[in-house]
């Protein structure tokens, strides 16, 4: 069958994959929103169902007031005698840590520190029985790049002093290293360029995990740098998988531009599935003479399916949903048909825990509703990059009664877009979106109001820096706000703005 990249869409980076008893399993990276590190299942490596998070109490990972976009970055998965782990670092605390579970569906253990700094950690399970931890970072001697110790994997206890193993191909940023041995060689596979449209994949093989490691003559592997007019950028940081059928594949992050002469993103960087081969030599290729298309073919009889439509029960269930940080379980009520916010003092342009309930914008073409009722403070939903750059349109109480409003925020600059007055405190807020622009409309008694637009590029990386993408947010400040209804559909179309 044909399938279509990418194959998880939205804000979901740094895939790591591994496979167990012919179920595939990945793992992407969180930063600062909790609960951490989003996991996944798939039969064919095409269609993933979110199955859970691996970092589920706040005794796993420190979140408390840490900068966006620090936190949790790149984990890795891996499965050995039956037993999944989980490796990654902690950029804010600089911690190496891995957690691991018996039951992929159930909970994970305590963190395990290990003491090798760096970050984007991995783990090799070797066939005598040693297991190796791989980062990025110095080792003991001052040397920088690849870096390596043998771990127990009881107690994470280093067992060897750490040593640089590889130095990369001579790209910036060499970062994402994981190591697998086939066919009695080991690989080392990396990503340089930084996760931006230099990014690309290299790779070197050896014959002992310690090295030496011979560079693959064609580095890099994958890229789509240089490659306009593509839509599809910045694909590296990736994983080597081999599926049931004995075909190969590495499953990668990149984005999708707004447009094809806009050099901007902001929907995050995505899942991307590439095909993989090995030549007589023992190198592998991959994607179309190394770089990465919209579509490729895959063995297998099954079809693509894709979620087009998002409810209030997906933000209630705890699959989808997202908080800024670790929340505070008291500003929410997730028991009745509806969803109860008690918001606080604290704002979305706090680096704080706001009461903020996300769910990741999947695509560009986007209509969303709320249907929403306060009676004091401010409620409503924000497309949310980070503190200093979000949109808000929202429902308040002022002394003069109530009103809808559009808050645009870019760059630090707090600007009230437009207020339109309300009979009472619910309404219907509206997002529709196209990949440039997102508008804002309250309707209120079926008499639908556009209170103005935004542009997304302001919510890109390339204006207000990070690693994260758009989460479609419902928040409260100062009062407590019901939200009756909640719908989010994507669609095939390209969405057409109404006019004023």
């Amino acid at each position: 069958m044909r399938y279509k990249n990418p194959v998880v869409k939205g804000f979901y980076p740094d895939p790591s994959v591994c496979e167990h008893n012919g179920k595939y399993y990945m793992v992407c990276s969180s930063f600062q929103y909790f609960p951490g590190v989003p996991l996944f299942e798939s039969e064919d490596l095409v269609n993933w169902t979110q199955i859970g998070h691996v970092l589920t109490r706040k005794s796993q990972v420190e979140l408390e007031k840490i900068n966006s976009s620090g936190g949790v970055f790149a984990p890795t998965i891996r499965c050995h005698n039956g037993r999944f782990y989980m490796v990654t670092t902690n950029d804010t605390t600089h911690e190496n840590f891995y957690v691991y579970t018996d039951d992929i569906y159930g909970e994970w253990s305590e963190p395990v520190t290990v003491k090798q700094g760096g970050i984007d950690p991995s783990l090799l399970f070797d066939d005598d029985g040693k297991v190796y931890f791989i980062s990025n970072g110095t080792d003991e001697y001052g040397k920088s790049g690849v870096c390596q110790c043998e771990i127990n994997i009881e107690s994470g206890e280093k067992l060897t002093p750490t040593k640089c193993i590889w130095q990369g191909s001579g790209g910036r940023y060499l970062e994402s290293p994981h190591m697998y041995k086939i066919n009695g060689e080991y690989y080392l596979m990396a990503a340089e360029g930084g996760t931006e449209y230099g990014h690309m994949i290299t790779y070197a093989r050896g014959m002992s995990p310690w090295g030496e490691f011979e560079n693959y003559p064609k580095n890099p592997v994958l890229t789509n740098r240089n490659k306009a007019p593509f839509i599809i950028q910045g694909i590296g940081h990736g994983d080597l998988i081999c599926d049931k059928n004995g075909e190969w594949h590495i499953l990668c992050l990149g984005f999708r531009q707004i447009h094809m002469w806009m050099p901007y993103h902001h929907l995050g960087r995505e899942v991307f599935l590439i095909p993989a081969g090995f030549d007589k030599n023992g190198w592998f290729t991959a994607g179309n003479d190394g770089t990465c298309d919209g579509e490729y073919d895959i063995e297998g009889d099954f079809t693509q399916n894709e979620k087009l439509h998002y409810t209030l029960s997906d933000i209630k269930e705890n699959i989808y949903r997202c908080f800024l940080r670790h929340p505070h379980e008291e500003s929410y009520d997730f028991s009745g048909e509806s969803l109860i916010l008690h918001g606080t003092d604290i704002t979305l342009d706090d680096v704080d825990s706001p009461a903020f309930v996300g769910i990741r914008q999947r695509d560009f073409d986007m209509e969303l509703y709320a249907d929403i009722t306060l009676s004091e403070g401010e409620s409503g939903v924000t497309v949310y990059s980070c503190e200093n750059e979000h949109y808000d349109i929202a429902v308040r109480k002022t002394e003069a009664g109530f009103e809808a409003v559009l808050k645009l925020n870019i760059g630090g600059i707090k600007h009230i877009q437009n207020v339109v007055s309300l009979e009472s405190g619910s309404a219907r807020l509206i997002i529709r979106s196209d990949s440039m622009n997102y508008y804002f409309y309250a309707s209120e008694k079926g008499r639908e109001i556009c209170l103005g637009s935004g542009q997304s590029k302001y919510l890109s990386s390339e204006v207000s820096g990070g690693f994260t993408g758009v989460v479609l947010g419902l928040y409260a400040i100062g009062g407590t706000a019901e939200f009756t209804a909640l719908d989010i559909s994507y669609n095939s179309y390209r969405f057409v703005p109404e006019s004023n």
